[in-house]
């Protein structure tokens, strides 16, 4: 069994919940992602994605300066322990529709699991292939 703590990215880039959804698009472009934890200390109460920001922000007119990302985040995160199962995080990216899930203990973030990260595991290629292929089925529509 490979276990989710061995494929994570452990150096997490997350915002705060006050900062700019400017900073979370910075962010963004830095790490060459769609979404980014949204933490108070090391507690994930949030995710933050291009699309909330395009959607919630950018679509009103609104100033990307001063717009928060309390005021356009997901709350309800799904997030992983380090001792899950790839294959039971593949299922999960799946079944939520997303791309990455944070990785915590005890409350805590330590990590984040991307679908890449499962793809580069040979064995699990197809498990995050279908995984990534129903994600990307969902946001055609």
């Amino acid at each position: 069994m490979t276990m989710v703590s061995e494929v994570m990215t452990k150096n997490v880039k997350f915002c705060k919940p006050h900062d700019s959804v400017t900073t979370a698009a910075k962010i963004m472009r830095e790490i060459n992602c769609g979404s980014v934890p949204v933490c108070e200390g090391n507690k994930v109460i949030g995710m933050i994605t291009d699309r909330d920001i395009v959607i919630n922000c950018v679509a009103d007119g609104k100033d990307c300066n001063s717009v928060h990302c309390h005021d356009c985040m997901t709350t309800n995160v799904i997030t992983c322990s380090p001792e899950m199962d790839v294959h039971e995080c593949a299922r999960l990216m799946a079944e939520h529709q997303i791309r990455r899930i944070p990785v915590v203990r005890n409350g805590e973030m330590i990590g984040i699991c991307a679908i890449g990260d499962l793809a580069r595991i040979n064995i699990y290629a197809n498990e995050a292939g279908e995984a990534l292929s129903q994600i990307s089925e969902q946001h055609t529509h």
